[in-house]
């Protein structure tokens, strides 16, 4: 698959607060659109949201807001370049493209941001509308009609499931008031990913988290839902590696132990800045990895250092990494879920296609899915009417859950249109 040309353009999408985790904020989200064409004529476009302080916090405090999307834009049209003047004999998968021209693509990614150690994952999140835009063009070339006939064969294993339900993960990011959550318990959320991690030094970032998680508790400890395990509502605290100490780490599990909230914590996601230096085995949390995992040699130490899941982001990785993920963890049964990135409604219906097909979490009878778009953006209503399945069942949760029929997954989400 030879790709003639390529358009590129930038939607600046606002919000309704600023976006805060990981000790910083942002105030609107960035998507790049890729459209490519192949030199047999089809076309497809995709979009991709960059992410710039979750994908390296160094990009993110050297750069203005709009100066730190800039540059990942900048990676995103050298990538298409790249791809362009690639030549091959055989129809490679989206996949293979992608490995071939990486290591120019974050070779360039380090000098148009200026730091030589950038991270993998920040270039990774520059490919993302690069790599969906792969996929549907790929689905185009091959005939696949539909996500389970663009799957690779050694992807299909474990994404062998096909849910009626996915539980809807909110996201709780530092500015959401307690008022406010409790209002999502109340229309049927049973499992929350709240943010901690806050500004300041460790001791005032352990201070505030247990302040903010003790006000949460006492908003959602008398909540009962009857999805949940027990009928009470679960937690999914996601630190964002902003932990340096185990010790600290500690106090605060022995904290939330103390107000009756660490049996709800179903995991703990990114704890430390410096995972690789640190078992986790004896944490009494299912600890999971995100964004210290780039790739699937980073699965295989994280399984042996403890960790007991791992979080999937296609619409934050690329697809094509995140498949390749989700084969390393079901080879080591590590339970996978899918997590958002301020997703607009069509990514997080490719995040939903693989959500939908992955092993349940231990604790969940269904498969699990983050997705924040509703509460941060301010467009959203817009947004799902300018989905290519506006008007589905499938695109809002309902209840704490997604309901999946026979139509998302005959018509692959939309995703594919």
């Amino acid at each position: 698959m030879r790709i003639r040309g390529y358009r590129l353009d930038i939607v600046r999408e606002p919000l309704v607060r600023p976006f805060a985790f990981k000790g910083g904020s942002f105030s609107e989200k960035w998507l790049t659109l890729i459209s490519l064409e192949s030199e047999s004529g089809n076309r497809a476009e995709a979009p991709g949201g960059l992410a710039v302080l979750w994908s390296d916090p160094a990009v993110f405090a050297s750069h203005s807001e709009a100066g730190g999307n800039i540059v990942l834009c900048a990676v995103a049209e050298f990538a298409a370049r790249q791809l362009t003047q690639l030549r091959s004999d055989r129809l490679c998968r989206p996949d293979e493209l992608l490995a071939q021209v990486f290591p120019a693509v974050h070779a360039y990614a380090a000098a148009v941001t200026g730091i030589p150690t950038v991270r993998t994952t920040a270039t990774l999140n520059a490919l993302v509308s690069i790599d969906l835009a792969l996929w549907k063009l790929y689905a185009l070339e091959t005939g696949a009609g539909s996500f389970d006939e663009l799957l690779p064969a050694e992807f299909r294993p474990p994404l062998g499931y096909q849910h009626t339900q996915v539980a809807h993960i909110p996201l709780i990011s530092y500015t959401i008031p307690p008022h406010e959550i409790r209002g999502m318990a109340d229309r049927g959320s049973f499992l929350f990913k709240i943010k901690i991690g806050q500004s300041g030094t460790e001791p005032e970032m352990l201070r505030k988290d247990c302040d903010r998680l003790a006000d949460i508790q006492r908003q959602l400890k008398t909540v009962e839902n009857a999805r949940a395990p027990g009928g009470r509502v679960l937690y999914y605290l996601d630190a964002n590696g902003r932990y340096r100490s185990k010790v600290t780490v500690l106090k605060l599990l022995e904290y939330l132990d103390s107000i009756g909230m660490l049996g709800q914590v179903i995991l703990l996601e990114e704890p430390f800045a410096r995972p690789d230096d640190i078992d986790v085995s004896d944490l009494p949390v299912r600890v999971a990895a995100d964004e210290s995992v780039e790739t699937d040699s980073d699965v295989r130490q994280r399984a042996e250092a403890g960790y007991g899941a791992l979080a999937l982001k296609p619409a934050g990785k690329t697809l094509s990494v995140s498949l390749a993920m989700a084969r390393e963890a079901w080879q080591r049964d590590m339970p996978c879920f899918v997590a958002d990135s301020a997703c607009v409604p069509v990514l997080v219906d490719w995040n939903k296609n693989v959500a939908a097909r992955l092993a349940p979490l231990p604790g969940l009878s269904t498969g699990a899915l983050e997705s924040n778009g509703a509460d941060h953006y301010r467009r959203w209503k817009e947004l799902l009417c300018e989905h290519p399945c506006a008007g589905a069942g499938w695109l809002s949760p309902r209840d704490g859950v997604f309901t999946l029929g026979g139509d998302f997954y005959e018509q692959s989400g939309g995703v594919l249109r």
